[in-house]
């Protein structure tokens, strides 16, 4: 046959032997316009896409980076004990595993730093750790923080990324969303600035307390945030949701929350708004 006479082409430049090294952990797709990205690239530009502006969720040390003036952030030293009310075993192995992975001992991560020289403690909530659930550790974390933002009379800023109670710990974790608002209603007495800031995504029990009782309520671009999912809802009301039903410019043309903040722009703006509420912005010409 004709096709058993046609020879394959080589290319003496090549050496057949020689591996490529294409490592699988270097690059990532982006779930909104499905693109395959280079991760440094990704790294250099804030952590979104650069072809399409999604923002990919970070973590608590990158925020830290981003938001907090450099090597000022004091991380609380609290030796909490993770409950297990249910004594469930795999509970037990879970926690053991994401903390083998992440490093991380919970979903928050609470300190005191600087932001353009200003003072404030900071809470920032981890997706990578049971997608930010909270359960009586992030609770007593976040009241704990609270507590010390009274006492040393300076803002409070929390940002919020979370599925909502953690249902592992039972009534326990929904008992989190009283204890945090009381102690955000002692915040308000004592007359000091809380600063929520919603990030993809906000859902449950953390949306129903600390995250919507902010004195100004700031999103990243696109975040989605509620209390049940859009799913959940439409086939609880038998309706169908408006286009961009969630978004946080859907909350924002509602009323629910205050501004969105592009990344790059979210240390300034925060710096700005803690210089107002001390009565002026030191960068102003007076």
């Amino acid at each position: 046959m004709v096709v058993d006479k046609i020879k394959k082409r080589t290319n003496p430049n090549i050496k057949k032997n020689k591996k490529i090294d294409i490592k699988g952990d270097k690059w990532i797709k982006c779930d909104n316009c499905k693109e395959i990205l280079y991760k440094d690239t990704i790294k250099e530009n804030d952590n979104i896409c650069p072809l399409c502006n999604h923002y990919f969720r970070i973590s608590s040390k990158i925020r830290i980076e981003q938001v907090v003036d450099k090597n000022t952030f004091k991380e609380f030293e609290q030796n909490i004990e993770t409950v297990n009310p249910l004594k469930s075993k795999e509970y037990k192995e879970k926690l053991k595993n994401l903390r083998n992975k992440t490093g991380l001992e919970e979903a928050v991560k609470c300190g005191t730093g600087k932001i353009n020289g200003n003072d404030a403690v900071i809470c920032i909530m981890e997706s990578s750790f049971f997608m930010g659930s909270m359960g009586t550790v992030v609770g007593e974390k976040i009241t704990y923080s609270i507590e010390q933002a009274i006492k040393l009379k300076i803002p409070l800023i929390i940002f919020s990324v979370s599925g909502g109670a953690r249902m592992q710990e039972g009534i326990m974790s929904l008992m989190q969303m009283a204890k945090t608002s009381a102690a955000l209603t002692k915040l308000d007495e004592a007359g000091l600035l809380y600063i929520s800031v919603l990030t993809d995504p906000t859902y449950g029990g953390v949306t129903a307390s600390f995250a919507m009782l902010g004195d100004i309520i700031l999103a990243e671009p696109r975040a989605m945030i509620g209390f049940a999912g859009p799913r959940v809802i439409e086939q609880t009301i038998k309706e169908e949701l408006p286009e961009g039903f969630q978004t946080a410019e859907f909350l924002l043309e509602h009323g629910f929350i205050d501004k969105i903040v592009k990344r790059e722009d979210m240390k300034e703006v925060l710096a700005k708004l803690i210089e107002w509420h001390k009565g002026g912005d030191k960068n102003e010409k007076k």
